[in-house]
């Protein structure tokens, strides 16, 4: 048997053994499928780079090097200098598939230039080192790799660079120009003609990097960096993230044998950053008395994991500091006070309260924070944090900043919080009655507002802000929050974030000494435990509600908590007690001229008189209320009134009718994103479709009832009693 023979079979031989097609060997190596065919076969010649590459993929090193025909001694014209710098991969890498193609196509352009750039700790390097390895024997001068110390005290300078990398070029010393331009000219003009892959990791900027780059077009550059470099025009650039999931837990389970379930809770808790993984690992390995489950507790509590991630050698803070270390004065204190908003994620507006900085002054810092990938930015104008550097923001922030200040910075948020929460809660809801709110100045200007989108995108930071006002004592802060957070979580039922801001907000109230803050909230409390079907839980709000509004004499609060009562007596069957409470309710608005709260306090009355037999005049009753609401524009009681309305005419066997009312319900409903209404009507058109005998039609609006809001609670929704199982 011959040596390409030889070499073709033994390729075939590792190919299926690692179970791939010739189609997958050429992805992976990036060989056309019938060269790779001609080699197996033995009809061509194989080459060193296609065994390397073949050797790296199918995990056979030297296998096919060793099985290369001889070639002929040649004489080269100029000193060999095929560099074997490389410092050796890092074992048990995983993941990082799509990152490897990635930089491989950016080396393969026309500029050959790559910038491998991502977080402290993400796996750079040992992303870059692989990728060196992979395709190292493409380039017939080999390899260099040079550490630039970018962000260490002393940055590596390019003329000294020029002074070394000239050395490893076989130039002598003395014959080095001093110059640095001269340096310069002299590495560019040694690079000509050579085919070397030149590895610049951890760069400090693009004018560290920029000298370096050789015009010789056989060359490629892959640069590593804590910063983007996008200053570096003519480079690919690559942004290395956390590892997903699976691979972060594979790595785990890889450094130290762990089970999948436990190597996925504590790459979780590593915020699945590679470094982070690793020195959790060591850690494991270095206290044979622990299992995994006692890693997992001591990394559980967030304020101390940056310290449980220290091996004594390696240290994921110190990884961070050397990435805050290029920061300015004002940058490093934006970062801290960043820390301070307790939620996912906020705006360039949200930071500028916190900052105490105009707004473009802000979004300059930030984009220079997130260029050194010390916040994330989930969106074009949001930014946020990684888990892990979210921790050391705060030690950052507790260091540097005043208490005194960080004080004030929260404050200025919790206002800017409030104040928007007020304005977009308006738009909700034009009509409800808002106590006055004052606000301190310097915030940032007001900006445009569409309520539903906003709250979708802040509430959950909202629900943080909130937590964090009552736990630092901003406790006015805290109960408006929540009192200007109840029109959405209405409209989105929002249950569980409702009822945990209120029950905040109670003890904040209480905390302050603010009755009606304390009266306010428990009512609306009620609401939130009356709409997830808890009736003893809202009569028990209700009744303290009554108490306090009574203790400080508001006939508004008092009449509100009334009709919010009627509602538990009405679900619990005890009509005739509704309408009483109802109707006291009703007088008082009628007398007030409070026309909103007049036709809410009706619609309930429509909805017992049903329940008592009485659905024409109930119907009546529900139209009355529709006119005044789109007379008031407030859309969403109006798609209660129409879903009234239905029901009553259901009853009154006006199926038409009852058609009618709920097709615009769900039209309406869906337009002002109330997927619960919708659902409502969606369920009615079905029970009139099934009165009707129209068994499919019927199947069809219960699946779409499902699809907009599944398990609607049968206690306070009619529709739901009627619907055969």
């Amino acid at each position: 048997m011959n040596e390409r023979a030889t070499f073709g079979a033994e390729l075939r031989r590792l190919r299926r053994a690692a179970g791939l097609s010739l189609t997958g060997l050429a992805d992976r190596v990036h060989y056309s499928k019938g060269y790779l065919s001609k080699v197996e076969t033995g009809l061509t010649t194989p080459n060193p780079a296609l065994a390397a590459l073949c050797e790296a993929e199918l995990d056979a090193p030297g296998a096919l090097t060793a099985l290369l025909p001889r070639e002929p001694a040649r004489r080269r014209t100029r000193p060999d200098v095929r560099a074997s710098g490389l410092p050796p991969a890092t074992g048990d890498f995983t993941g990082r598939t799509p990152e490897l193609q990635a930089v491989r196509d950016a080396l393969e352009a026309e500029n050959g230039v790559c910038v491998i750039s991502g977080m402290g700790g993400v796996g750079k390097t040992a992303l870059a080192v692989r990728c060196a390895h992979r395709l190292e024997a493409v380039f017939a001068d080999g390899c260099l790799f040079v550490d630039l110390r970018g962000h260490g005290e002393t940055p590596v300078d390019p003329a000294a660079l020029h002074d070394r990398l000239l050395r490893v070029l076989g130039v002598p010393a003395e014959r080095i120009p001093a110059d640095p331009d001269d340096r310069a000219a002299l590495y560019r003009s040694r690079l000509r003609g050579r085919s070397l892959l030149l590895v610049l990791d951890n760069a400090a900027d693009a004018a560290q990097v920029r000298p370096l780059l050789p015009a010789e077009p056989k060359c490629r550059v892959l640069v590593t960096s804590r910063s983007r470099l996008s200053a570096l025009d003519e480079a690919r650039h690559v942004s290395l993230d956390v590892l997903p999931a699976g691979a972060a837990a594979a790595l785990f389970t890889a450094l130290t044998g762990a089970d999948a379930a436990d190597a996925a809770r504590v790459a979780d808790r590593c915020g699945r950053l590679p470094l982070a993984v690793r020195i959790a690992a060591a850690r494991l390995r270095a206290h044979p008395a622990w299992d995994v489950a006692e890693l997992d507790r001591r990394l559980a509590v967030e304020a101390d994991r940056l310290g449980e991630l220290d091996d004594g050698e390696r240290s994921l803070s110190a990884a961070f500091r050397l990435s805050a270390r290029q920061l300015s004065d004002a940058e490093a204190r934006l970062f801290g006070l960043l820390s301070l908003h307790p939620g996912h994620d906020l705006d360039v507006r949200a930071a500028s309260a916190l900052a105490g900085l105009a707004p473009r002054e802000t979004d300059r810092l930030l984009d220079r924070l997130h260029d050194a990938y010390l916040v994330t930015q989930p969106a074009a104008d949001r930014y946020g944090f990684h888990d892990l550097l979210r921790a050391f923001a705060v030690e950052t922030g507790e260091a540097a900043l005043e208490p005194e200040e960080r004080q004030a910075a929260f404050r200025q948020l919790a206002a800017f919080a409030v104040r928007d929460a007020e304005r977009a809660d308006r738009l909700l809801a034009p009509q409800r009655y808002r106590p006055v709110v004052t606000y301190p100045g310097g915030l940032p200007e007001p900006g445009p507002l569409d309520g539903v989108a906003w709250f979708r995108a802040e509430w959950p930071n909202l629900v943080a802000l909130c937590r964090r006002a009552g736990e630092l004592g901003e406790h006015e802060r805290c109960w408006q929050l929540a009192f200007f957070l109840r029109g959405y979580f209405f409209l989105a039922k929002l249950w569980d974030e409702w009822i945990a801001t209120h029950r905040w907000a109670r003890a904040a109230a209480e905390a302050a000494g603010d009755r009606w803050a304390l009266a306010t909230t428990t009512a609306n409390l009620g609401i939130a435990l009356i709409d997830r079907g808890d009736l003893d839980g809202a009569s028990e709000c209700y009744r303290e509600a009554l108490r306090e509004y009574r203790a400080i004499g508001d006939r508004h609060g008092e009449s509100t908590a009334l009709a919010h009562h009627a509602w538990t007596d009405h679900y619990r069957g005890e009509h005739q007690a509704a309408l009483r409470d109802f109707g006291t309710a009703l007088e008082f608005y009628v007398q007030t001229g409070s026309r909103r709260n007049a036709a809410i306090t009706e619609r309930g009355i429509a909805l017992v008189r049903v329940a008592l037999g009485e659905a024409a005049e109930a119907a009546e009753l529900a139209a009355a209320t529709l006119s005044v609401f789109d007379e008031l524009g407030l859309d969403l009681d109006a798609v209660l009134a129409l879903n009234c309305l239905g029901w009553a005419r259901f009853h009154t066997g006006e199926l038409d009718l009852a058609a009618a009312a709920y097709r615009e319900a769900a039209a309406r409903a869906e337009a002002c994103e109330s997927d619960h209404e919708a659902a409502r009507a969606y369920t009615g058109l079905g029970n009139v479709a099934a009165a009707r005998g129209a068994a499919s039609e019927a199947a069809g609006y219960w699946a779409q009832a499902d699809e907009n809001h599944p398990g609607l609670d049968p206690v306070v929704v009619g529709e739901t009693r009627v619907r055969p199982a």
